[in-house]
């Protein structure tokens, strides 16, 4: 090795070892070091450079462990013949993922109202979560949640929803998008799911990305429309009972009995996702489907997206005694996709009763919500008829009017304002009333009736129901 080439900077950020083991390594990849030279010993490159033997020493180390040199007793190193790296250099390009679209106001129902969040009592939890004698959080936790999670989220779901669950049967993971691809793997492959029409259309896309066949079962105003089942020979069922999504129907008790008798003389198994089941403003709250079923035939999915906060990424699962050994069996050696900081956090949110009041809260300020946006409407009737409005983030307009939907979706997008129709979550069941959903959340309580004005000038629907 010419040893005259190389040298190093005494200056450099970059550890002289590091140095020396790049310049080694690059002097082999160009060839300039052939095959089967011996490079000098350690003692007389560290005279040379003017360096330590350790640095020397380091840069050889990491040069025998990359495969580059070769150590042999009592003769020296020498260079290892390389494998020449081919490249072929493609033409094509990475185009730029497409910018969304901005507007004025988004009236979407995804979203939540994030100012009203308590910031310093979860602050408060993090704290006490983080702590150095809390040792134990850095280490894997159940596969199925931390205990102490499980807990909570099993008290909570009895004193509001009525299920009827021990923690053991509780399965905590990052939302529906992780719960639903393992919760399908329990379930036979040649099962046929039927889902609603109108629906989620997440569901939909993770049935198809799990290769699972789907039926489209029609939604009604008594909720998902049962008698379907026998007729499509539907093996088990996603459902969405206390609110219904997107239409916001009720499953009305009578259908409610029936799909558990379904359930139960087929031996099948009904999906109950709860979906945004904390928020009702009139009547008494809607049971689960759950709390109704003694046979174990419902597994009941829900997630802290809407209560708290979409970017926690905590959902959880109930699952029947015959699914929780099965899970058990097939997961043993996975682990829970959650952290476990988030976890104990939660925990000790609802533990504290913080959980409790925020959801109090949040019910009065939707109210306050939904009834400015019931009574921003209301000049507009009939041409504008409001429904869905007993519980949820979003109410349904019923548009009576010549324009079709796709020209009032396009004059409101024009006006600023992003809007759904309710074809957007259909699948093959179109129907021919123009309706749309508005999601009022999020949106700033004085902003609503402006929000609706403009709304209503770009459909070109004036007060006292005239078009």
């Amino acid at each position: 090795m010419d040893m005259l080439t190389l040298s190093l900077d005494q200056e450099s950020s970059i550890p002289l070892y590091e140095q020396l083991y790049k310049h080694i390594r690059d002097a082999i990849l160009d060839d300039t070091l052939k095959t089967g030279t011996k490079l000098p010993s350690k003692r007389k490159l560290s005279q040379f450079l003017d360096v330590s033997q350790t640095t020397v020493e380091f840069a050889y180390a990491q040069l025998l462990a990359e495969g580059y040199i070769e150590s042999i007793p009592r003769k020296g190193f020498y260079v290892l013949p390389q494998e020449e790296l081919y490249v072929r250099r493609s033409s094509s390009t990475i185009a730029p993922a497409p910018p969304r679209k901005t507007y004025a106001y988004d009236v979407s129902p995804s979203q939540i109202d994030t100012t009203a969040f308590p910031f310093e009592r979860w602050k408060r939890h993090i704290k006490h979560v983080v702590d150095d004698v809390n040792h134990e959080l850095l280490a894997l936790g159940s596969v199925q949640g931390d205990l102490e999670l499980r807990q909570e989220i099993a008290t909570y779901l009895y004193h509001s929803r009525g299920v009827q669950c021990s923690p053991e049967q509780i399965i905590v993971g990052s939302g529906t998008e992780q719960l639903l691809p393992q919760l399908l793997n329990l379930l036979p492959d040649s099962s046929i799911f039927g889902i609603e029409d109108p629906g989620y259309p997440l569901t939909r896309l993770l049935f198809e990305q799990q290769g699972r066949t789907s039926i489209p079962i029609p939604v009604d105003d008594s909720g998902v429309c049962v008698n379907e089942l026998e007729r499509h020979a539907i093996d088990a069922l996603y459902v969405t009972p206390a609110h219904q999504f997107p239409t916001g129907t009720v499953l009305s008790v009578s259908r409610r009995q029936r799909l558990l008798n379904w359930a139960l003389v087929h031996q099948t198994y009904i999906i109950e996702d709860d979906y945004d089941s904390e928020f009702r403003y009139s009547g008494k709250p809607i049971p689960s489907l759950q709390s109704m079923d003694p046979n174990e035939r419902v597994i009941y999915i829900s997630t802290f997206s809407k209560s708290l906060m979409p970017s926690l990424r905590i959902g959880y699962m109930v699952l029947p005694t015959p699914l929780l050994n099965r899970y058990r069996e097939r997961h043993q050696y996975f682990t829970c996709s959650v952290p476990r900081f988030e976890q104990q956090t939660l925990a000790l949110f609802m533990s504290s009763g913080d959980f409790e009041k925020h959801l109090n809260r949040m019910r009065k300020i939707y109210r306050r919500k939904l009834e400015s946006v019931l009574a921003a409407f209301r000049p507009f009737e009939p041409t504008v008829t409001v429904t869905g409005a007993s519980a949820g983030l979003h109410v349904v307009l019923t548009i009576a009017t010549e324009r079709t939907e796709q020209e009032l979706k396009q004059s409101a997008e024009s006006a600023g304002i992003a809007i759904k129709s309710m074809n957007d979550y259909r699948i093959v069941h179109p129907d021919s009333h123009k309706q749309f959903l508005f999601g009022f959340a999020h949106l700033p309580e004085s902003t609503l009736p402006d929000v609706i004005e403009q709304l209503m000038v770009a459909w070109a629907v004036a007060k006292g129901g005239k078009s």
